[in-house]
């Protein structure tokens, strides 16, 4: 190192953007968690073990259509912390439509349950 050029020492930086140069550009983009309640976690508990059920049958319009339902909602919990009353009634009419096919699946009444059905 030459003797002209700037000695520099970070310490700790948690959650920090460092940028060096003349045309640097630093950006930090911070996210917590979202907090979810329990009944979201219960929620979420039981999409994700009837997603697991229903990638053992064999797939038609119905279980796609209610996978499609499913990994929204999951998505949705996961990233806001609830699921709204709109994706609560979509996944609510996929499951009345797939009843027939879910018959088989505890998973699917521990969901139906969750939802009043």
């Amino acid at each position: 190192m030459a003797s002209d050029e700037p000695n520099v020492s970070i310490g700790r930086a948690d959650n920090s953007s460092f940028a060096f140069g003349a045309n640097a550009r630093a950006e930090t983009h911070n996210t917590t968690a979202t907090a979810r309640d329990e009944t979201a976690e219960q929620l979420l508990a039981a999409v994700r073990e009837l997603r697991a059920d229903l990638a053992r049958l064999r797939e038609n319009e119905q279980v796609a259509r209610l996978d499609s339902t499913l990994a929204d909602t999951e998505e949705e919990i996961t990233r806001t912390g609830t699921a709204g009353e709109g994706r609560i009634q979509r996944l609510r009419e996929a499951l009345t439509d797939a009843q027939s096919v879910l018959t088989l699946f505890s998973s699917a009444a521990a969901v139906a349950g969750l939802l009043g059905m």
